[in-house]
């Protein structure tokens, strides 16, 4: 076929003239060197969608070495380079949730960016997409176009709802899932409406599903020679799926678990109990060893040695009794001196942190968990590190988010289009 744009591995043919392709390597940000062996090394990744759930899957596998080409709209990119916090005009956010990948604008709606798409394809292992279902097939990048394209494909596909089902075309954000998946309605205090956390947890949540999945995928397709396939993951599921015993309880006996407030429903004691300074702090007492530590630190030992209350079942239907003996002793004393001595007595318990709490706290200096990176305009500025950590092959930072279309013109001109070409491009909407 003429024409041949490697673009880090990612082959797309059929576009422009017959010319070599040249494969650019991965480098480092901040020195110009490649970067070590990582988990992900040589896993080709191209991303298409917007905001959250589909690009943080993105950048997860991006943060252990995969190499994630992230296909934006030319005209804004994705709506999460100004959302929240910004500096110089680009959130803060997006420099975090898009490090180590590669920007190029392609115009989806144009048969030309189209075809580029599926020549990507062709070379690639994984495709994310987060459009509502029947977006990539009107374009005809939906899984049956691509999958024919390329058999060992493995498709993450996330939506509100899932691909099948009566409400698969209904437009579906976080909010919406975790109110269908049960979360919200437990969240909260009793005589209160429903809260929900001050994060996208639907969102983030159905990425990490995304990202087992495909990596559950890819060992099929590697170790036991399958083929290709997609995932689907609708964001209600991936909330419904950490909701625990929710189901079991109504079907057994017809229980409607309620809000409960900061305590854990049926763990008794897992609370939060206030401190005389104001400070609040959190105490999980709720194994029996643990429990039996618990009450004799706070100077209840008639407690610890309750025959009623020595296995959860029995705290459970005394939970009062029990939060209200270490409320009042918490009451009376300063969140310092409450920890150190549940720390001396080895009972879980800590402060809730703020992001403050968070940057100064030594443990999170000690594991890395913070890392200093430097944005375009020199500007130094704290990160979160790769989670989980891996001992031989760490996920790391290599470069913030880039700008928009950043690697476009580098694309271009691997293959030999000076600047004429990539401007009559440009002029005509394909990038």
């Amino acid at each position: 076929m003429p024409g041949a744009i490697c673009l880090f591995g990612l082959v797309v043919r059929g576009f422009l003239p017959e010319t070599r392709a040249i494969a650019l390597p991965l480098r480092d940000s901040f020195m110009n060197t490649p970067t070590p062996a990582m988990a992900l090394q040589g896993v080709k990744v191209v991303e298409i969608g917007t905001l959250i759930a589909g690009p943080y899957a993105a950048s997860l596998l991006a943060q252990f070495g995969a190499e994630v080409v992230k296909i934006e709209s030319p005209e804004g990119g994705d709506p999460l380079r100004s959302w929240r916090k910004l500096h110089e005009g680009t959130s803060l956010w997006w420099y975090s949730q898009s490090r180590n990948k590669k920007s190029v604008t392609l115009n989806l709606k144009d048969p030309r960016g189209q075809q580029i798409v599926r020549d990507l394809v062709a070379g690639a292992d994984i495709v994310i997409e987060n459009f509502r279902p029947g977006t990539l097939e009107q374009w005809g990048l939906g899984w049956e176009d691509l999958s024919r394209i390329n058999p060992k494909l493995i498709m993450v596909r996330v939506s509100g709802y899932g691909q099948t089902g009566p409400y698969k075309d209904r437009p579906g954000f976080a909010a919406i899932a975790e109110s269908m998946g049960g979360l919200r309605y437990v969240a909260g205090h009793p005589d209160r409406p429903p809260v929900r956390v001050g994060v996208s947890l639907g969102d983030t949540l159905a990425s990490l599903y995304g990202v087992m999945g495909a990596l559950l995928a890819l060992h099929h397709l590697k170790a036991n020679g399958g083929t290709g396939q997609y995932i689907d993951v609708a964001l209600y599921e991936a909330v419904f799926g950490v909701m625990e015993s929710l189901i079991p309880e109504f079907s057994a006996f017809g229980h409607v678990r309620e809000r409960s407030g900061a305590a854990l429903p049926g763990i008794v004691p897992s609370n939060t109990y206030l401190c005389r300074d104001g400070a609040y702090v959190i105490i999980a007492g709720n194994a029996d060893g643990i429990y039996k530590r618990l009450m004799r630190a706070i100077g209840r030992a008639e407690l610890a040695d309750d025959p009623r209350l020595a296995h959860n079942d029995g705290r459970a239907r005394h939970t009062e009794l029990i939060d209200g003996a270490i409320g009042a002793w918490t009451r009376q004393r300063g969140l310092a001196e409450v920890l150190a001595t549940l720390e001396a007595a080895e009972v879980p318990s800590g402060r809730i942190y703020t992001a403050a709490d968070i940057h100064a706290d030594p443990h999170y200096r000690a594991r890395e968990m913070i890392e200093s990176h430097a944005l375009p305009d020199g500007k130094a500025l704290d990160f979160p590190a790769a989670v989980p950590r891996l001992s031989a092959t760490p996920g790391r930072t290599r470069w913030l988010g880039p700008a928009l279309g950043e690697h476009t013109r580098e694309l271009l001109a691997s293959i030999g289009i000076d600047e004429a070409g990539y401007a009559e491009l440009k002029a005509q909407g394909v990038v």
